[in-house]
């Protein structure tokens, strides 16, 4: 079994670090290492998830992980990543989204018998007072400092834009939680994606000033996609860990469609599949791309590790009906996830009766023809579906009998074009 550097290494997890010395002791020693994680909502996204899988890593090596959720940082709002300034969170918002993010993590992280902590900053920072804070904390650091960092200093580039006081404060909050949790809980080491490294070398730095005593940083690389947008944004919206928001078919359906020059990189970061396997997939991608093995293997891990084992089996059971006779097994919650980015069109309920609904007019109703003669054309060249069975009559009507959870009926043109009907 590899080291717990070497397979760092092999991952490309360690994008910076304080002291290349930090390396050896993730092997030799037991250490207690800290990511805060910003409730901006009541569920975290799968931008967040290489965090998370961090801290994981770090427990099965034989490490203590804390995870840190800001009530009081949280209020604040990280300037970092962000080209404007946040909207303000209400003390309400903030316990609720408390809440949703500490049952997450608890899936991922073992918190029994003090093995892990989940905290929450405000406990600590909350109740102390402004000139105690500016005086043992912000005493240490210059505005010139201050400014260099990435996070303020793309603010203040921006035509147009600024900082505010309140967000650049952040830092200073951010390195007094660091040095609370190195008195408190023995921790020295912070971890966090590339984007919050001014922020941590702030931690770093009180530390060795207010203690006298070393403590140590560690990045990531901030996960993105072959276009170099954030990993987890869609054109759709966030793809959150939260079933309720993205659901289990959904999440294996973004990672089943990852780019072949990127799921190599998603594989050793996000998953725990061994090196071996891990190298055999990246070969398979190379050779035969269009099976897409890597990518399978990729929903398949990630998609278990945040919704469980039969979650997958089921999101594999989707996939599969695409294209097959079974998609009238689906009920009715997964049938339209598995359609909900298919154009979709309502109509009455009492056009099935009598006779039923003429296919060849649905086809032209959803947009699938252009007329009826086109529509007619494409049936007699086999090229119409319902419910992924061919229709090969002209006069072929759509009943009752045809109804899925006996409401919808697909309708598909070829090999991709869908349409949803919806019988109300």
């Amino acid at each position: 079994m590899p080291s717990l550097s070497s397979d760092f290494e092999f991952r490309g997890l360690v994008h910076q670090i304080t002291d290349p010395g930090l390396m050896r002791r993730l092997d030799d020693e037991a250490l207690t290492a800290y990511i805060g994680f910003d409730p901006t909502a009541d569920s975290l996204h799968v931008g967040s998830l290489l965090q998370i899988v961090m801290l994981r890593r770090l427990q099965e090596a034989g490490h203590r992980p804390i995870a840190v959720a800001g009530g009081a940082t949280g209020l604040i709002g990280d300037p970092g990543g962000k080209a404007s300034e946040r909207v303000l969170l209400s003390v309400d918002q903030l316990a609720a989204n408390l809440v949703g993010i500490a049952s997450q993590l608890e899936r991922f992280l073992d918190f029994s018998a003090g093995k892990a902590l989940l905290l929450d900053n405000a406990a600590w920072l909350g109740s102390r007072g402004l000139l105690d804070f500016l005086r043992e904390t912000g005493k240490h650091f210059s505005i010139n400092q201050m400014i260099t960092k990435e996070s303020v200093r793309s603010r203040l580039d921006r035509e147009g834009q600024g900082i505010s006081f309140t967000e650049f404060s952040y830092m200073l909050l951010q390195a007094a939680d660091y040095l609370h949790l190195f008195d408190t809980e023995g921790c020295r080491l912070q971890l966090g994606a590339s984007d919050q490294w001014g922020n941590i070398t702030m931690g770093v730095e009180l530390i060795r000033k207010v203690r006298g005593a070393e403590a140590w940083g560690l990045t990531t690389p901030l996960l993105t996609k072959t276009d170099g947008t954030k990993f987890g944004k869609t054109e759709s919206g966030t793809v959150w860990l939260d079933s309720r928001r993205t659901s289990p078919y959904q999440l294996y359906q973004f990672f089943l469609r990852s780019e072949d020059d990127a799921v190599d990189g998603y594989l050793r970061m996000l998953t725990f599949l061994d090196h071996e396997e891990i190298s055999e997939l990246d070969a398979a991608t190379s050779e035969h791309p269009e099976k897409r093995d890597a990518q399978r293997a990729l929903a398949g891990a990630v998609c278990a590790m945040v919704h469980g084992e039969a979650e997958v089996a089921k999101a594999e059971r989707a996939s599969g009906a695409l294209y097959s006779e079974s998609v009238a097994e689906l009920d009715e919650e997964t049938l339209l996830d598995v359609f909900a980015d298919a154009p979709a069109t309502t109509i009455a309920r009492s056009g099935l009766d009598g006779e039923g609904f003429m296919l060849v007019d649905a086809l032209v109703a959803t947009g699938l023809a252009s007329s009826k003669s086109r529509a007619r054309t494409m049936v007699e060249q086999g090229g119409a579906y319902v419910n992924n069975l061919r229709a090969d009559a002209l006069d072929a009507k759509l009943s009752r009998n045809d109804l899925l959870a006996d409401r919808y009926v697909v309708l598909r043109k070829g090999r991709r074009d869908y349409h949803l009907l919806r019988f109300e």
